[in-house]
């Protein structure tokens, strides 16, 4: 476990790889519903 171990999130940080570990996606954070949004401009 460390920047050598590919398995580990800090292992995938180093060596710029995704995984179960390090998904590329972002999903929670991120609201793709457009109608809420379009509400609160105007």
């Amino acid at each position: 476990m460390g920047k050598g171990d590919k398995r580990s999130k800090r292992g995938k940080i180093f060596a710029g790889s995704y995984g179960k570990t390090r998904p590329k996606n972002k999903k929670k954070n991120v609201p793709t519903d457009g109608a809420k949004s379009s509400e609160k401009k105007g």
